[in-house]
């Protein structure tokens, strides 16, 4: 199902100011809040599109990417910053044949541990017949988290092969059944692995939900005259085409060279952000023909 249009969640005119933003989302705040409907899934549904509408609306360049190009340049992830966009987390997700469950961090070991302080039985619960969750990490280049990538991880002295998917995020957590510690009685189950992965920093590329953010800079010229630059993608490098009369903060998308979803094959796009520069000490010569360029806008260029 296609999103709707942030301002038709917000009920506000694309020109609104800030503080009709703010209004706008209160007020839907107020009326949708969970706390005031429990148990009401629409109304949970409506606070959480709200929600998104205004992290993206409230955030002058996140606006200014959606003005330009809609939902496609503010990246999958909501509000939240969950990039399942929505829905479990904590689920099932096969990969290449490996069952495993991603986490999003946190203190506890997940459902399993909190229904077991409750219940009587799961990891963390004295005298259980299941092994002992164990933890570890591991850490991947920014473009093996974007294209996936396999590791070995060494647990206990025993190696365990892991796939690490296309699309993973910075912080999140794989959960590897029955991969943790032995069972401490006959016929118990072993417990669980979770393995933080965490992603080393790009130096000129950044990562926002499926977005991918890099910036370039040209000279004032290539920007009034138009040119062509390379740019550095994930894939590579590519040749996108700067249009005459550019400027500064410009946003350009590069379409599908962005990051994919967990899961997913269709890949975000790059967004690429034009710096202009601007000379500081300029020549004799070329003060002249800036001094005459003012003076032709003055009075007007062609007379």
């Amino acid at each position: 199902m296609s999103k709707r249009d942030y301002y038709e969640v917000l009920g506000v005119k694309k020109d609104a100011s800030d503080d009709e933003i703010k209004k706008a989302f209160r007020k839907l705040a107020v009326k949708y809040h969970p706390d005031k409907n429990p148990g009401d899934k629409e109304a949970e549904a409506k606070f959480k599109e709200a929600n998104e509408a205004y992290s993206v609306l409230s955030d002058k360049t996140k606006r200014s990417r959606y003005d330009q190009f809609g939902h496609a340049g503010v990246g999958g992830a909501g509000a939240s910053g969950n990039p399942f966009g929505g829905g479990n987390p904590f689920g099932d997700f096969n990969f290449n044949g490996q069952n495993f469950s991603f986490d999003f961090g946190g203190n506890g070991g997940g459902l399993e541990d909190i229904l077991g302080a409750m219940f009587g039985f799961g990891g963390g619960f004295r005298g259980a017949r299941r092994g002992r969750d164990l933890q570890t990490s591991i850490t991947i280049d920014f473009k093996e988290a974007i294209f996936g990538t396999s590791k070995t991880v060494r647990v206990n002295g025993k190696d365990i092969k892991l796939k690490i998917p296309a699309g993973i995020f910075d912080g999140q957590r794989i959960r590897l059944n029955g991969k943790g510690g032995e069972a401490p009685s006959e016929g118990g189950q072993r417990g669980d692995l979770y393995i933080e992965v965490r992603v080393r920093a790009h130096k000129t590329l950044t990562r926002e939900g499926d977005l991918i953010l890099s910036e370039v800079t040209i000279s004032m010229a290539d920007a009034v005259l138009g040119t062509e630059v390379d740019v550095e993608t994930v894939d590579g490098k590519v040749t996108m085409k700067i249009p005459a009369g550019t400027q500064p903060g410009t946003n350009f998308k590069l379409s599908g060279h962005g990051a994919p979803r967990l899961g997913g094959k269709e890949r975000g796009a790059q967004i690429v952000m034009v710096n202009v520069e601007i000379p500081k000490n300029l020549s004799r010569k070329q003060r002249e023909l800036m001094e005459e360029f003012r003076s032709s806008k003055k009075r007007g260029f062609f007379g």
